[in-house]
């Protein structure tokens, strides 16, 4: 009987689909990536359900929406109370382990360095990860005193050098350890470029230089005003607008180190005689938008926030270089990999496997992904909470605050430049996308209230998820 295939995750923090080469960004230099892509099946339409860093990790190991995890914010601290991935992987025979970044455990806004926060202690809090566990809360500082990880204690272990290539170097030795054990095993490496600060001295010397003679611009859908809509995380000042092109030289620099680290665990994969049998899966958990629509950073529905690459390599199972242009949503990727591994999904998923198509059969798929923002990036702040529906070509989009309806068809204008929602030809696609959105919310329970609806309710004084089995006990606002 064959052995049951390994699995290797390895994803990056606010690398967007579009600044990849395989993409078509002329900028970019991520040869290793490129040639994943074309061994691999990319996942043209996959999107990160909620663009930002905790809700997507919540959705990934429950394959569940924030409106049930209850992760609607960054900086409030996970209930353990689900059945995860690693559970099941756990129960399957499988060893697991995890490196990086995790971002479901602190319960304080701020003090990101202090060990109360940045260790995540064995146990339920780490989501059935019982195996290794080289993790840290969050930080973005990858030099120095701020770039460490906690094993089993809340010692801090410094990183030397660059963190990404000291992570990529944790993640073959433990490659090496497990390929040697007679378990099947599951990796996962969570990388926290190209992430900001995009300071020069927050990237190695040698990546920047690849781009000094490269020319940034702003984006064709920049625009000079701050989106009323966002929050303090994606507001921009007059002096952040002077840097925009001086960041993304950085954030490129950052995107070519995570290339070769990329590179590098490939060729690990390949020596070690992994590549049969192992699921090799490249992603991000959102994007970037530099300026685009008037903001910075995520936590929004426009397509630089929430398109995200995803590359899935099994030899003998999908077919090498070919697209699939499913719906695949961020509580699509547990079912759907569960399924491919043969082992049970657990009832309580909200997502849905779309195995079939991932390895070019027909089967069934999402008709379209639903998205969402709950509130400010860490905090209770009112006033840019929206929903959005996604299919192969239209965005449809509302925000909480004032009920502003927006439509773009992102295969005919890609930088959604034309909002098509008073524009009469549109009418009945716009009504089946409102009664597609109210659908939802019904499903769900989702009151989509504004953000400070949930504190007190879902989230307690300490910023604490309150029992999954309670976050829908309110009936009405």
């Amino acid at each position: 009987m064959p052995k049951q295939p390994n699995l290797i995750y390895v994803f990056a923090d606010q690398l967007r689909y579009s600044s990849c080469g395989y993409a078509g960004d002329p900028r970019a230099k991520t040869p290793n990536i490129d040639a994943l892509a074309a061994e691999s099946v990319d996942m043209c339409n996959a999107v990160s359900g909620h663009p930002v860093c905790a809700p997507y990790r919540a959705s990934l190991f429950t394959g569940k929406y924030t409106t049930s995890t209850g992760m609607v914010i960054n900086e409030i601290r996970m209930n353990p109370d689900h059945r995860c991935f690693a559970h099941v992987l756990s129960d399957a025979g499988y060893e697991s382990a995890y490196i990086g970044k995790w971002h479901m455990y602190a319960n304080e806004w701020g003090n990101h360095f202090d060990p109360k926060n940045s260790y995540i202690p064995a146990g339920p809090d780490r989501l059935g990860f019982d195996g290794f566990f080289a993790a840290y809360n969050f930080h973005h500082e990858y030099y120095g005193d701020h770039a460490y990880y906690h094993l089993d204690s809340p010692q801090k272990i410094y990183t030397e050098g660059y963190e990404p290539d000291g992570q990529t170097d944790m993640a073959i030795d433990q490659l090496k350890r497990l390929s040697a054990g007679d378990k099947p095993f599951a990796l996962f490496l969570s990388i926290g470029t190209p992430h900001d600060p995009w300071t020069p001295d927050n990237v190695p010397a040698a990546y920047l230089e690849l781009f000094q003679d490269v020319e940034f611009q702003l984006p064709q859908n920049y625009l000079p005003d701050n989106d009323p809509h966002a929050d303090m995380w994606a507001r921009l000042s007059d002096d952040e607008r002077t840097q925009l092109c001086d960041w993304m030289r950085v954030y490129y620099a950052m995107t070519a180190n995570l290339d070769d680290n990329v590179g590098r665990i490939r060729a690990a994969v390949r020596e070690l005689g992994l590549e049969e049998n192992t699921i090799l899966v490249f992603t991000s958990d959102h994007g970037e938008l530099f300026g685009a629509h008037g903001r910075r950073a995520k936590n929004i529905f426009y397509e630089e926030a929430v398109r995200v690459p995803f590359l899935i390599r099994w030899p003998g199972h999908t077919q090498a270089g070919t697209t699939c242009d499913a719906c695949l949503n961020t509580v699509d990727i547990m079912p759907t990999l569960l399924d491919m591994m043969g082992l049970p999904i657990p009832a309580e998923v909200e997502g849905a496997s779309i195995a079939a198509r991932v390895q070019g059969k027909e089967g069934p798929e999402p008709a379209f992904a639903w998205m969402m923002c709950t509130g400010a990036t860490a905090d209770f702040q009112d006033g840019c909470e929206w929903r959005a529906i996604r299919d192969k070509r239209f965005t449809y989009a509302v925000f909480q605050s004032d009920k502003q309806e927006l439509l773009f068809d992102h295969v005919k204008d890609p930088y959604q430049l034309h909002n098509l929602i008073n524009e009469p030809v549109y009418i009945q696609i716009i009504d089946r996308f409102r009664k597609l959105f109210q659908e939802q919310l019904e499903k769900y329970g989702d009151l989509f209230p504004p953000c400070s609806y949930y504190k007190g309710r879902w989230v307690d004084e300490n910023r604490l998820i309150q029992k999954t089995a309670t976050l829908h006990t309110d009936l009405e606002l």
